[in-house]
């Protein structure tokens, strides 16, 4: 018999029944039935039941266990009673009576049970991140990111793409985040980044002539964390083709995706039809450009039904150049109480609160209710209405300013709503492509233009789109947004030199400066270089949709806290003196 197992714990039936076995794992949880030990042991794969009384040889020593001990254990299978069967697990109808058992690996009193569903700091999950691990719901998590990975691969493969592998020590990139600089012990001063994205590499492989490339890739970027994105590091699903234009792009990755949502979305509903929506259009009706489309709502500007009206906030606000009034439609949410409570909302998001009007049958047919329905009367209000649709007991919120300044606040009341009211359908996978973004952004900050999105986006009209003003110039660069995530991301790639050259100088970087930091790219492209595009689909991101989990670090294996942090390795933490020597470094303290 093999030394640990003849089995695993989720291998035997009922015509196992009579079988001497050898099992291996974890005791799960021991039930003491008064002379009668119960203990479900527990491996990757399942659980089994296994059990001992005082004719047991080993009785005494199974006295000993404690939870999470790691043991061996030989026995007989049995029948269990009718009565107990465990209809719930694989290995329910049998039990294992113990007649030899040798303790592999003792365990210490536990920071955290792996039983039940007890809910812990998250300190003390990721301190204790082996132990987290062995929990069900972990570990059907991380059996789920593997199998979607291998899918993808699987399907990348099928479309006549080849893996390739890129460095993850390189140059730094301006990417839109801080790098992860590395130092050189052979050049001292300079530095080494690790890659934000395998962006350049992928291209200069077109460039290379190998046409289709794809790569489950990392990539490290120095981000402050959020629920939906790891500080440190994260994997994606990266691809890149020659000769293809941007709907070639969503045609190769669409089935892709819709088929691992199909794979492993659990019967939810993956949407066939993945419209493609202006990102200028997306900010105006939704918010954002990462829109959830289980949600219906669509925001409106009703700005010309304030313009001059009896509502002075509203009406001088319109006066000043930029400014509008958008209005969020919300059916069935024409009650007072959920009005103010839509107000309360607005009033934790830093603003002073959000106008609303509601609709109501006095006895005499329908009514507009609110303060805004006062001041500005029933035939504006009635407009309204009408624009948006609207009927008896339905709502509708307003905001108003600059857009860029309201935009983000309106998108989360929007989401708000269509939960509140029960609008949002839980059981579905909704996408859509975002296009159409622009090149630039001015930069308050500093002042002048800066890349808005992917610096190595073609503009849409070329070289000459760049002769005009730079802030109404659209990029070929896309998202693929899935309720209320960013899935993926990519462009049509910017492959002339001079098109290239004229992009950066508008963003700040002189010829010299983009020669210096792109230099292998830069001299690539006088050679050849074909049009060529992609993107990257964010793995963690997809998974953790897929999972129903709200935190990223539900579905990573060894993530990082909120401060970045590896609570459990203990990094980052202070090199010793030599290795900084070394390097030609030395740390200043902080005063």
């Amino acid at each position: 018999m093999h030394a640990y197992r003849s089995h695993t714990c989720a291998d035997l039936k009922k015509s196992n029944v009579g079988d001497n076995i050898r099992l291996s794992g974890w005791v799960h949880r021991v039930r003491d039935h008064g002379g009668v030990l119960f203990i479900d042991l527990r491996d990757h794969y399942g659980m089994t039941q296994v059990l001992a009384d005082e004719d047991s040889p080993v009785f005494k020593q199974i006295e000993k266990l404690r939870s999470e001990y790691c043991i061996r254990i030989d026995g007989e299978v049995k029948a269990r009673d009718a009565s107990l069967i465990n209809d719930k697990i694989p290995t329910g109808e049998i039990e294992v009576f113990i007649r030899d058992m040798e303790v592999l690996g003792a365990a210490d009193e536990l920071p955290l049970m792996v039983f039940g569903d007890q809910d812990y700091p998250e300190e003390t999950r990721l301190k204790y991140r082996f132990l987290d691990l062995r929990r069900e719901k972990l570990q059907a998590n991380m059996k789920l990111r593997s199998d979607v990975v291998a899918s993808m691969r699987k399907r990348m493969w099928d479309l006549d793409f080849r893996e390739y592998q890129t460095p993850i020590i390189t140059a730094s990139s301006p990417e839109g985040a801080r790098d992860f600089l590395v130092p050189s012990r052979l050049h001292p001063g300079k530095f080494y980044a690790l890659p934000q994205a395998p962006q350049q590499f992928k291209q200069l492989m077109m460039v290379a002539g190998f046409d289709k490339y794809f790569q489950i890739a990392p990539c490290f970027r120095d981000e402050d964390p959020r629920a939906d994105r790891s500080p440190t590091d994260f994997y994606q699903l990266d691809m890149e083709m020659s000769f293809v234009t941007q709907q070639d792009v969503f045609d190769t990755i669409e089935p892709v995706l819709r088929g691992v949502f199909e794979e492993f979305g659990g019967g939810r509903t993956v949407d066939q039809d993945w419209p493609q929506i202006s990102y200028a259009d997306a900010a105006l009706w939704y918010g954002t450009d990462k829109p959830d489309l289980r949600n219906p709502i669509k925001m409106q500007v009703v700005s010309e039904h304030f313009a001059g009206g009896g509502f002075g906030i509203f009406a001088k606000l319109l006066e000043q150049a930029g400014t509008e009034i958008r209005a969020i439609p919300a059916p069935g949410g024409g009650s007072r109480k959920f009005c103010d409570r839509m107000n309360k909302f607005a009033q934790g998001e830093g603003l002073p609160g959000m106008g609303y009007i509601f609709w109501r049958d006095q006895g005499e047919g329908l009514e507009a209710a609110g303060p805004l329905a006062k001041n500005i009367g029933p035939e504006r209000t009635e407009a309204i209405r009408q624009q948006l649709g609207l009927g008896l007991g339905d709502a509708a919120f307003f905001l108003g300013g600059k857009p860029k300044a309201f935009e983000s606040v309106a998108g989360r009341a929007r989401d708000v709503i269509g939960t509140e009211l029960k609008l949002t359908d839980e059981d579905r996978f909704a996408f859509a492509w975002i296009v159409d973004f622009p090149i630039f952004q001015l930069d308050e900050e500093k002042g002048g233009l800066d890349f808005d999105h992917n610096p190595f986006s073609m503009p849409q009209g070329g070289l000459d789109a760049l002769l005009g003003d730079p802030l109404h110039v659209k990029g070929f660069q896309y998202d693929l947004a899935c309720n209320g995530y960013e899935l993926v991301s990519g462009a049509i790639r910017n492959h002339q030199p001079e098109i290239m050259f004229k992009a950066f100088e508008l963003a700040g970087y002189g010829k010299s400066e983009v020669i210096n930091r792109f230099g292998g790219m830069v001299n690539a492209f006088q050679y050849g270089a074909p049009p060529h595009g992609g993107c990257a689909a964010g793995i963690d991101r997809i998974v953790m949709l897929l999972a129903d989990e709200a935190n990223i670090r539900e579905v990573i294996m060894f993530p990082m806290n909120q401060r970045a942090e590896d609570l459990m390795m203990n990094a980052p933490n202070a090199p010793a003196n030599e290795q900084l020597r070394e390097l030609h470094l030395r740390v200043i303290p902080q005063e």
